[in-house]
């Protein structure tokens, strides 16, 4: 065990507090002291790109699964995880294409993916370079390498989100039809629950294999991923608040102002995401000191002197016979 970790003593309750607090204050440093703004900037744009393409495809999913009513509810939930500015943004435009013609959205929807995959495919390789960064990556990823990954990353949160998705709207189409035992358990039913849950999966995974070129610890990935998970959420909160009680952006941006809330609350949680990674390594490397053989010094063959005693021995006096 590390010399520090046993001058800390036994794990007592103090003594854990005390290391989370160590181990979440490097992590912070890490992030700040790194161009982490640069790769925090494109991800948000990217994000920002691929979001209005996004609904489209969301409305024309929903047009042939769900009456307009249904969609314009399960948008409704989603717009309450946005901050008030951006949400209404997000939900106007949900309303007007859900009241679109099928076949205009359906064609909208085909152009709208082109345009969402390129953005989404640009967002997640700055994330992954904005991680590596903060990894400190001393072999990065080759250039086809880092783009295969990228686009297998993007395809695995595809896939997550719609799998979440999917078990979300068939849990609230069944509490609607069914009894259940959980009907009284309004967490379960929560959109907030689902995300959260969506974004500690994703982001422990995306740590686990995406962040450096060798896996990271499963430990220090979930960890990782359940504190993005918590801070996506509390910066979602707090730019709700921000934006409604302290930041009157209508003054000052005018008819762009929901734009302008949408990129604040964007780039909060990217930030949210990426202290989850510094904090993974972190985890990581207090782990791989934990797993390390105290360092003992190796024994001198027997017969064989160093330098320092030869030359200690050849300046000492030799006694006369």
């Amino acid at each position: 065990m590390d010399t520090r970790l046993k001058r800390l003593g036994p794990p007592t309750p103090y003594n854990f507090a005390r290391e989370a607090l160590r181990v979440s204050a490097k992590a912070l440093s890490r992030l700040w002291g790194r161009d982490v703004m640069l790769y925090t900037g494109g991800v948000s744009f990217y994000a920002l790109l691929a979001a209005f393409p996004t609904l489209a495809i969301v409305i024309g999913v929903y047009s042939l699964l769900l009456t307009p009513a249904r969609a314009i509810a399960q948008a409704d939930a989603i717009a309450r995880l946005l901050p008030q500015g951006a949400g209404d943004l997000f939900l106007g435009e949900l309303l007007r294409l859900s009241h679109a013609p099928i076949r205009i959205v359906s064609a909208q929807s085909g152009v709208a993916l082109l345009i969402s995959l390129y953005a989404a495919h640009r967002g997640f390789k700055a994330m992954i370079a904005g991680l590596s960064l903060i990894h400190e990556e001393d072999e990065p990823h080759g250039f086809v390498r880092f783009n295969l990954l990228a686009l297998l990353t993007l395809l695995a949160g595809i896939g997550l989100v719609g799998l979440l998705s999917a078990t979300f709207l068939a849990v609230q189409v069944l509490a609607s039809t069914l009894e259940s035992p959980l009907k009284g358990v309004s967490w379960f039913y929560s959109e907030w629950t689902w995300v959260s849950l969506g974004v500690s999966l994703g982001m422990t995974l995306i740590y686990r294999f995406a962040m450096s070129t060798r896996p990271v610890a499963w430990r220090a990935a979930a960890l990782g991923g359940a504190a993005a998970a918590i801070l996506t959420m509390a910066a979602s909160w707090a730019s709700a608040v921000y934006s409604k009680q302290f930041a009157h952006f209508g003054a000052t941006y005018g008819s762009i102002a929901a734009v302008v809330v949408l990129l604040v609350w964007l780039s909060w949680s990217v930030n949210a995401l990426f202290y989850g990674g510094a904090l993974a390594t972190e985890i990581e490397l207090v782990l791989e000191r934990e797993l390390e053989p105290e360092a003992k010094p190796k024994p001198k063959p027997v017969g064989r002197r160093g330098p320092s005693e030869r030359e200690s021995s050849e300046s000492r006096p030799r006694s006369r016979a």
